[in-house]
Parts: structure tokens; C-alpha cells; sequence
């Protein structure tokens, strides 16, 4: 039986070749692949917009300076990637002054259902992206990494530079301790109400 993701990862190898030779459409094709994963990444990171759009472009940009080392790494070219747009993430987080201001990540923002269900969902989005903002930044990229982008254990580990193993811990504390921010912004509700 033919394997339907063969073709593409085919391809991708042979736009990676190109691209080794500096042949700047092959990565253009490269870039328009994976654009979107990488900004959406860096935005879930960042919460603004344009600093997002400038660290997708420095992290292309600095994927195309150094992809001739990407052959020898052996990791999916989108997990290089990755790891590249995070660490300029890291790097420009701890760069910058503490903001207030959260990023739009986690709400739904389905048009479907009637209008009281919409804004239950974007109110229940909202709470559950509070809540993660509120994370250790090593237990936020891997939920986000890991529920949001949807990559598997292996990929984040090559993202973040850790060990299946150590992802799997980190995964089962966030998600404790996110369950725990959740309880608690349940109580101030509840308080805050009576």
C-alpha cells in the first residue's frame, strides 16, 4: 500500500537539497510550507503580533543562513525549524520588560453554535489561556508545543532540547499545575460572586 505521507516527505527532502545549494526558490517553497506552524508557534510564545511576524522572519532567516547543517542533524526539517523560531522566542522573552498583556491564543473562535454557545466557548478558551499564561515558561512551551501545535513527544523534545522522557514529566507537571490554576481561578470566581 502506497503511503500518502512518502511523496511529501520526499519532496521535502529534495526542496532541502535545493535549498543546500542556495537555491532560493526551493526555500521559498520551504518557507510557504511551514510559515504559519512557525508564526503561530512564535505567537502562542510572544502574544503580539508583530514581534512574532519579526522572529518568523529572523528565525527563516537564520534557517536559511545555517541550512547546510541541517543534513547532518538528521531531525524533520520542521523540528530544526522549530527549534530555531523557539529559541529566538526564549531569547526575545527574556529580553523583554514583564507585560500585562496576554496574547489572543486559546480562544475559540468558531462561528458556529448559536451566540450564547460562541461566547461560552471564547469565555472557557479565555480562562484556559489565563491560566497557561500563568505557567512556568518551560511548563507553558510544552503544553502549547504539545496540545496547541499538536506535535508529538519526540518533536518537542528536539524543540526544546530535552529528553522524551524529561517532556513526559514536564507535560504530566504542567498539566497539574494547570489543573491547579484552573481550581484556583474557579475559587476567586466563586468568591468574587458571593
Amino acid at each position: 500500500m502506497l503511503d500518502v505521507a512518502e511523496p511529501k516527505e520526499q519532496e521535502e527532502r529534495t526542496l532541502i537539497a535545493r535549498a543546500v545549494k542556495r537555491d532560493r526558490e526551493a526555500f521559498g517553497l520551504l518557507y510557504d510550507r511551514h510559515v504559519t506552524r512557525v508564526y503561530r508557534h512564535v505567537y502562542y510564545m510572544v502574544g503580539n503580533p508583530s514581534e512574532a511576524e519579526d522572529l518568523t522572519a529572523q528565525a527563516f532567516l537564520q534557517a536559511w543562513r545555517a541550512i547546510e547543517r541541517y543534513q547532518a542533524r538528521g531531525a524533520p526539517f520542521v523540528s530544526w525549524l522549530m527549534r530555531i523560531a523557539h529559541n529566538l522566542g526564549v531569547s526575545h522573552l527574556r529580553s523583554r520588560k514583564p507585560s500585562a498583556e496576554l496574547p489572543e491564543t486559546l480562544v475559540d473562535r468558531s462561528r458556529e453554535g448559536n451566540p450564547s454557545e460562541v461566547l461560552q466557548r471564547n469565555a472557557d478558551g479565555e480562562r484556559v489561556r489565563e491560566a497557561i499564561m500563568r505557567l512556568r515558561d518551560e511548563h507553558r512551551r510544552v503544553i502549547i508545543l504539545r496540545f496547541v501545535e499538536d506535535l508529538d513527544y519526540r518533536e518537542v523534545a528536539e524543540i526544546v532540547g530535552k529528553s522524551v522522557p524529561a517532556v513526559r514529566v514536564i507535560q504530566h507537571r504542567a498539566l497539574k499545575a494547570l489543573r491547579q490554576q484552573m481550581l484556583l481561578q474557579d475559587e476567586q470566581e466563586a468568591a468574587a460572586n458571593a
